[in-house]
């Protein structure tokens, strides 16, 4: 007996799988408020250097001072990162006649007056994280990314090891405790610590909530159930637009989008651990115990299986020996989709969180951009909805990102002054992008068997935040050629999304209980 032939006597979408999924649902609201909210942590105001007061400057304007001061752009607004050496007072008769001797000129001595009509304070603002602290500003986001990374095989390993639920519980935990000690930061170094453990924690959310909610649904609403819980990531990044307009402090903005995660611990008490893997490790009475109250929840009341059949049953799936990550390399077939499906990850995630966190990019104030690039999300998983379900996985996967990559060029190659078409394609990048990420996360929990799917999932995910956290760094190399990001995300995009068609199809197959199952 399979467990798919278990599922279908005790109900394979009934009320019992609604409610798990719906509460793992919370924490998947959650996540996209901590992976995106370098937007607003980290955003730098406009600024200019801070000039000393000197007896000169008593009869002239605050506007004056900064003529005087402060070299001009070619659009007319004030340098953000330099200073005259002296003040220049011919200016205040013709401030056309911008000097062109660099010699004149030199960086901020005095530190930086920034514009707080938008933001209270940012990590920017709060330590000067801006000109050659740059670097610093956009290496907040990747340090979390790495902390997100080094999560992904920890708790791939773990939740395999020691189960879904008891190791999400710990992850929940450890994510308010270092997601409220981020707000308590009183130095740069201490948040860099704190943000990244709060990215080690977050991962082992991101990587459990679907595949726990996934071990208990029947083939026919696995499709479903992925979709579903993937557009609570694009209601958590409408959120995170309300919840960053409302709270423009850094500190409470991090309190802000940690305490929900307070609700996901007390509503993980109804999750039951998932009875496949429980009768993979051979833990017959908890899985029984689990299969009658979802049987008698979904209205099967003469459901029976007796424990030895669970035993059987365990006794042909329990694993010969304990698995790790060299097992997803060991034999050839695995070795083709533990390859080709990190390659896939990799592009969908760089390509996704560079769209992502270039808000200022899209034509529209910060906040309607994030609000709207959550809403352009749902219409694209609906439609990815019916497309992997018509023309299968593999076909989904490849094109989606593909043509997110295509979006991206495009928009190197479409002039600026054509603001309504770049949006256009920026919308439908962004939406094939989400696309991709829907897929990928449902494509890759069926590629692998039960008895590795946890390590396969952590695998994956490690890869794609190597790629999450490359993706803010890759904005700096607007330095060297100002199109230089958007090559770079379309070019990756765009080979990762190829490498897809040599991945298995799996529209409409059981989902594979142990090795020989793939092989």
């Amino acid at each position: 007996m399979k467990f798919e032939d278990l599922l279908l006597e005790i109900g394979g979408f009934g009320r019992f799988q609604i409610l798990i999924l719906f509460i793992l649902c919370l924490p998947r609201i959650n996540l996209p408020m901590h992976f995106l909210l370098h937007n607003f942590l980290a955003a730098t105001p406009s600024h200019h250097c801070a000039i000393p007061h000197q007896e000169a400057f008593v009869n002239l304007t605050m506007e004056e001072v900064l003529l005087i001061s402060i070299p001009r752009e070619p659009d007319g607004t004030f340098k953000s990162c330099e200073m005259f050496l002296q003040p220049q007072f011919h200016l205040l008769l013709n401030s056309s006649l911008q000097p062109e001797n660099n010699s004149i000129i030199q960086h901020c001595q005095h530190g930086w007056v920034y514009d707080h009509s938008q933001f209270t304070s940012t990590i920017s603002t709060q330590w000067d994280l801006v000109c050659e602290q740059r670097g610093l500003n956009q290496a907040t986001a990747t340090i979390f990314f790495i902390g997100v990374t080094i999560g992904a095989v920890v708790f791939g390993y773990l939740s395999d090891r020691f189960g879904r639920k008891a190791m999400l519980l710990v992850s929940l935990v450890f994510s308010v405790i270092f997601g409220m000690l981020s707000a308590a930061s009183v130095s740069y170094s201490m948040l860099a610590i704190t943000r990244t453990l709060t990215g080690v924690a977050l991962s082992g959310v991101s990587l459990i909530v679907l595949p726990l909610g996934m071990e208990w649904v029947d083939v026919q609403h696995r499709t479903f159930s992925g979709i579903l819980t993937s557009i609570f990531w694009s209601i958590g990044n409408m959120l995170l637009a309300m919840v960053a307009y409302l709270v423009r402090e850094w500190h409470w903005l991090l309190v802000a989008v940690t305490g929900p995660c307070l609700l996901s611990i007390v509503c993980l008490w109804w999750v039951p651990e998932s009875a496949r893997w429980l009768i993979a490790n051979g833990k017959v009475k908890q899985a029984h115990r689990h299969l009658l109250r979802c049987a008698r929840m979904n209205g099967r009341k003469d459901f029976t299986v007796s424990p030895e059949a669970l035993r059987r049953m365990a006794a042909e799936k329990k694993p010969g020996g304990s698995y790790s990550y060299i097992s997803l390399f060991r034999t050839p077939v695995l070795r083709k989709i533990s390859l080709c499906s990190g390659a896939v990850w990799f592009g969908v995630a760089f390509s996704y969180y560079g769209m992502s966190m270039n808000l200022t990019g899209f034509g529209l104030n910060m906040y309607l951009s994030q609000f709207v690039f959550g809403v352009i999300e749902i219409p694209a998983k609906m439609i990815i909805y019916v497309l992997v379900n018509r023309v299968g996985r593999r076909q989904s996967q490849a094109w989606t990102l593909i043509l997110t990559g295509l979006c991206i060029g495009a928009n190197v190659i479409i002039p600026k002054s054509l603001t309504s078409l770049r949006s256009v394609v920026a919308i439908m990048g962004k939406g094939f992008s989400e696309a991709a990420f829907t897929t990928v996360f449902l494509y890759t929990s069926e590629l692998y068997p039960t008895v590795l799917r946890q390590n396969g999932m952590g695998y994956t995910s490690f890869v794609a935040r190597l790629g999450g956290a490359l993706a803010p760094l890759v904005f700096l190399l607007d330095e060297v050629w100002k199109s230089l990001p958007e090559v770079t995300y379309c070019g990756v995009a765009v080979c990762c999304g190829s490498v897809a068609f040599l991945l298995p199809e799996t529209l409409n197959v059981r989902l594979p209980e142990g090795i020989e199952d793939i092989e």
